[in-house]
């Protein structure tokens, strides 16, 4: 079996409920960063922004037991552990579920400090 080569065929492998909570992810991250482009990148679904090739901006993916929300760098989610007690989070990872997805808002606000990151990289 081939590995998906888009979102929509990434998307298309997962049962009802966990793309549900994905589509809805996908449409908060695009609404976010208007300017990112959909790639696969670490064989899961992400976003790239900025100019030429781009840096990868976040991503997310389904497993088995919760869905992921990555955001490619290690330090930016300590900036909101406050507000993501009620989920389970790693260096660049939030855990969550269908049934207890991240709130929109928050999720503009992490795409939001991830598109800074990147800005104030040289280039």
């Amino acid at each position: 079996m081939t590995a998906p080569d888009t979102h929509d065929a990434y998307l298309a492998t997962l049962p009802p409920d966990q793309r549900a909570a994905l589509e809805a992810l996908r449409v908060q991250i695009a609404a976010a960063a208007p300017g990112a482009r959909e790639v696969i990148s670490y064989g899961v679904p992400a976003f790239r922004a900025g100019p030429g090739k781009g840096k990868v901006l976040v991503g997310y993916a389904a497993m088995t037991a919760h869905l992921g929300f990555y955001v490619f760098e290690g330090d930016l989610l300590a900036r909101f552990a406050d507000r993501l007690q009620d989920f389970s989070i790693s260096k660049g990872t939030v855990r969550f579920t269908p049934a207890h997805p991240l709130p929109e808002p928050l999720v503009h606000e992490i795409v939001a400090a991830r598109l800074a990151e990147i800005a104030a990289e040289p280039q």
